[in-house]
């Protein structure tokens, strides 16, 4: 057995169990934090107690070292004792011993410090036991202790406070005082002790907000602002970034902290300082530090003498001190040739940063998605349009980090970064061309919004030109010459006189160049509307009622069967669900035979039907002759001067003129009724007119048209 590991194993973390994976190897014990990423590691050499105890819901493991600290790891099921138990004892030489909790629920015992841990004893069993690390204040009073204890945001319920009560005693010495001298040697409280290293004045802070003094100490960050201070141990550092701005005269050096900075109710799990590369000068700095420190405490991660500027000496002497490494922007450039793109995370615009293990946005909030955490993500279109898109991040926890308002021309390089990252991608978000698509020679993609709005333009520009050759509204004269040089009546050829009066002089070859001009345009215009109908799907024809019906197929004969069946074996199903039964019982059917023959049958007796009712006369032309209605064809009836509307005073259209319940004599006598108003209407006003006709139409009317049209009426019956 080489290793022992578990991927859903549990690490206690003031006062919370977080998620990671656990690896004991023949060598070091490894702990890694799913969420932040952080690592735990121990050589197993320095295990100096093993013990198997209860936890909350389950089993878990219990590793005391050498120097004091304690490890507690959940997780494990009863059954893995054994298996634990003999890796130790095989690898390490440790005993793996069962430890006992005291359940009793008293409150009077005794207080052990052991190492680095606070245990509270009753009867020499231990009631519960305390990581000093996890106290951030010790304050003692006449008679009691209080303790207060650094807050995690992932714990259900949190511990912020514990008070002791200790009785005086005979002894000479004060029992408080020599408990919190007790509590404060291990305690994670920082004070201002040592010599600063270096001093940086009137830095920017953007998270938390602010001007600040910065200084730094060999074990802690003072931050010196003028309403808050904070003070960050070097060993709560998680990242280290170092990221320059889009517009390259700004820098932004960023530490991702665990446990988090206060500042009153908020939490900072990031502090984001801001340097102008205009307003930073150069700075050389040496640090107070031996030669021999340097090499032995330090392992040479520091240079005697710093020199450059504010942010590159700050970041430098940060990344030593803390021992972790400093992230800078990778092989990613977007299309401004810069490692940032410009997008909103929900109400505020920032820059995401695609780095080498993972995304960084900055800020409001600012969030840091390891690749290890991301499920998929997707490129979406954006609601504001086709200019830009989305892009969403899926982690493991099911959150969805979603970065809008990207500029389509950073699509290329962000999808094939994705894709060199091996990373899931969800979706294109429609866009079929991949990583090409919304590239620099896709700038001119068309906008449907846009064309439709051009094609209107130009609409409007061939009805409305506004040519020079264009007649104005001193050409336009309806009521000069009656009408004969109107261009409206030469349109709707209305007015035959008026191509009587053309030619001979200048003017009106001027004025018949114009309209044949219009003529043209008006035939393109045609053209253009014949060709856009000829497009549209043609209309169904209307299905005739008198004709047999089609037989039905072999599945709904059987169907109509065994609907009754299908409903009293399921009572309450839908009718969705019964056609869905049906069908899974009809596939499932293996003889089929006495249906089809049925089907067969019922196509025999439909032909049939069909000769006769073709026979009858049913399918003539494709109609059948409605009832009610005079089948004898009407004659097209030429358009003269009447009183309809139209441009021309004379047109009377066909529908005012014809009536579907007219006869051929009605019909036949219409046109020259039209005739003879012809001249009626001729210098008369439109109403005058009208009554004369409709005079005339009084008149004609004689009991012999309306005999012949009862006649037609009952041969349609």
């Amino acid at each position: 057995m080489d290793f022992l590991e578990y991927n859903e194993a549990l690490c206690e973390q003031r006062g919370a169990m977080l998620a990671g994976k656990l690896r004991v190897t023949d060598r070091d014990v490894i702990f890694k934090y799913r969420k932040t990423g952080k690592t735990e590691q121990f050589p197993g050499a320095d295990i100096e107690l093993l013990n198997w105890q209860r936890l909350s819901g389950d089993w878990g493991l219990r590793v005391f070292l050498k120097n004091g600290d304690l490890y507690r790891f959940g997780g494990f099921k009863d059954s893995d004792q054994d298996k634990v138990a003999k890796f130790f004892q095989q690898t390490f030489g440790k005993e793996l011993a069962a430890k006992q909790m005291s359940l009793k629920g008293w409150n009077w015992g005794s207080a052990v410090f052991k190492g680095n841990a606070l245990s509270f004893d009753v009867e020499d069993t231990t009631a519960f036991e305390l990581p000093l690390s996890y106290v951030s204040q010790c304050t003692a009073g006449k008679s009691e202790v209080t303790l207060e204890f650094h807050h995690h945001d992932d714990a259900v319920v949190s511990l912020m406070e514990m008070r002791f009560h200790l009785p005086p005693t005979a002894e000479n010495t004060d029992p408080t005082e020599a408990f919190q001298d007790q509590v404060m040697k291990k305690a994670s409280v920082v004070t201002a002790t040592g010599d600063v290293l270096a001093i940086f004045r009137e830095v920017k802070g953007l998270t938390p907000r602010g001007r600040y003094d910065i200084g730094i100490y060999p074990t802690f960050i003072n931050m010196h602002g003028k309403t808050f201070d904070f003070k960050i141990p070097f060993n709560t550092i998680l990242r280290l970034f170092l990221l320059p701005h889009r517009d390259g005269r700004q820098t932004f050096f960023v530490l991702a902290v665990d446990p988090p900075i206060k500042q009153g109710m908020t939490r900072y799990h990031f502090l984001i300082l801001r340097f102008d590369l205009d307003e930073d000068d150069e700075m050389d700095l040496e640090l107070p530090i031996s030669d021999e420190d340097l090499k032995t405490k330090y392992e040479g991660r520091l240079p005697k003498e710093m020199k450059g500027q504010g942010y590159e000496v700050l970041s430098r002497l940060t990344k030593g001190l803390a021992n972790k490494k400093l992230m800078v922007p990778g092989s990613f450039k977007g299309n401004s040739s810069t490692p940032a793109v410009a997008c909103s995370y929900k109400a505020a615009a920032g820059y995401l940063y695609p780095l080498e293990r993972g995304f960084m946005y900055i800020h409001k909030p600012p969030i840091f998605v390891r690749f290890e955490e991301i499920l998929s993500v997707n490129f979406a279109r954006s609601g504001g349009g086709t200019r830009t898109f989305d892009f969403e991040i899926q982690v493991k926890n099911d959150l969805v980090h979603t970065f809008s308002s990207i500029e389509k021309e950073e699509y290329g390089n962000l999808f094939s970064f994705v894709q060199e990252k091996k990373i899931r991608i969800k979706s294109k978000g429609g866009m079929e061309k991949g990583a090409n698509y919304m590239s620099e020679d896709s700038g001119d993609a068309a906008d449907p919004y846009l064309e439709r709005m051009k094609r209107e333009g130009e609409e409007r520009d061939e009805d409305d030109p506004d040519d020079e050759d264009e007649s104005t509204d001193e050409d336009f004269n309806p009521e000069g010459d009656g009408g004969a040089n109107s261009d409206v009546a030469e349109e709707f050829e209305s007015n035959p006189e008026s191509t009587e009066s053309e030619g001979g002089d200048s003017d009106d070859s001027a004025k018949k160049a114009k309209k044949l001009k219009k003529k043209e345009k008006k035939e393109k215009r045609e053209k253009k509307r014949a060709s856009t109908s000829s497009n549209k799907p043609a209309k169904r024809k209307k299905k005739d009622t008198g004709a047999p019906k089609r037989p039905m197929s072999a599945y709904f004969i059987w169907l109509n069967e065994h609907r009754e069946q299908i409903k009293e074996e399921h009572p309450g199903i839908s009718v969705t669900e019964v056609s869905k039964k049906a069908g899974e019982m009809w596939r499932e059917l293996k003889d089929k035979s006495e249906w089809e023959k049925k089907n067969q049958e019922a196509k025999a007796r439909y032909e049939e039907e069909m000769k006769e009712w073709r026979a009858s006369g049913g399918a003539v032309a494709g109609k059948t002759p409605k009832a009610g209605k005079s089948s004898s064809p009407k004659k097209s009836i030429s358009s003269t001067p009447g009183t309809g509307g139209g441009a021309g005073l004379g047109f009377k259209s066909k529908e005012y003129i014809s009536d579907s319940g007219s006869s051929e004599e009605d019909s036949d006598e219409r046109p020259l009724k039209n005739k003879a108003s012809k001249g009626a209407t001729k210098g008369k006003s439109v109403k005058k007119a009208k009554e004369e006709d409709d005079e005339e139409e009084e008149a004609a009317s004689t009991p012999a048209s309306s005999d012949e049209s009862g006649a037609s009426g009952d041969d349609s019956d």
